[in-house]
């Protein structure tokens, strides 16, 4: 228990020190500030640069809050991840490569504490990022757009947080198993590839951690179907639990692999 506070003190000393704790929360706030700022102007901007004939019309679709929390979301489910693994994605192959991890190998440490401390450190930066960037966007939807109801909103985060987390954790088990751009280039795949994929076809099956944005939409929508749903939860928490064992199996299996 010990070496896992220890450990976890040098995670979040190391990601004060690399700036992540910083500007990971402020591309998210700047994009969950945006959002509702870009809806709420951009007709007159297109009124006023369109170039229209005389006498035409622009009619712009009214949106509500609930489209900007949804408009944002498909936001971060690109730009966000791509964030997410281009910050993370060197967190156990780049020690070593760099040859960092032979200075904590060579300790008695647990390869459980080391694998959780990074994993939990990490989702605590990207989650208080991503709520960060939904309050930031909340704020502006509520004074351009309209009142949102608080416990929709909630639900929508939380069921989202579960993504990030399963986003997150692929990561980290990737860069355990592979070198830094393999696991980036897998990740890529896996993470956005695979949410094309779904969108294309996904109505074939309901039950995937994929679907998990749209049930985080479905909150507003308020058509949600209850069963997929938990069973969606239910799969994607036993994932994570999974990749989680598997993720420290392989980085004491690719200990030995450390540059020294």
């Amino acid at each position: 228990m010990n070496s896992f506070r220890i450990l976890l003190k040098k995670e979040a000393r190391e990601n004060i020190r690399n700036y992540k704790i910083v500007w990971i929360p402020i591309v998210f706030i700047l994009f969950g500030i945006l959002e509702p700022i870009t809806n709420h102007f951009l007709p007159e901007i297109m009124k006023s640069v369109g170039n229209m004939p005389e006498g035409a019309e622009f009619i712009w679709p009214e949106l509500q809050g609930e489209d900007i929390f949804i408009s944002l979301l498909g936001q971060y489910q690109f730009i966000g991840l791509l964030v997410i693994i281009l910050a993370f994605m060197g967190s156990i192959s780049g020690e070593r490569k760099s040859g960092t991890a032979t200075l904590l190998y060579v300790r008695p440490i647990s390869f459980w504490s080391y694998f959780l401390s990074k994993w939990i450190v990490i989702n605590a930066i990207v989650l208080g990022s991503v709520w960060l960037g939904f309050m930031a966007s909340w704020y502006y939807i509520e004074v351009l757009f309209n009142s949102v109801d608080v416990r929709h909103v909630l639900l929508f985060l939380t069921t989202y947080s579960l993504s990030i987390l399963f986003v997150v954790t692929i990561v980290l088990v990737l860069s355990a198993s592979l070198p830094t751009g393999a696991a980036a280039g897998v990740a890529i795949v896996i993470t956005l590839v695979f949410q094309i994929i779904d969108s294309l076809l996904g109505r074939y099956w309901w039950i995937s951690p994929w679907k998990l944005p749209l049930y985080a939409a479905q909150w507003f929508q308020g058509d949600i179907n209850m069963q997929h749903f938990w069973l969606t939860i239910s799969v994607t928490i036993l994932l994570i639990i999974g990749l989680i064992l598997f993720g420290i199996t392989m980085s004491k299996h690719n200990s030995a692999k450390t540059t020294v």
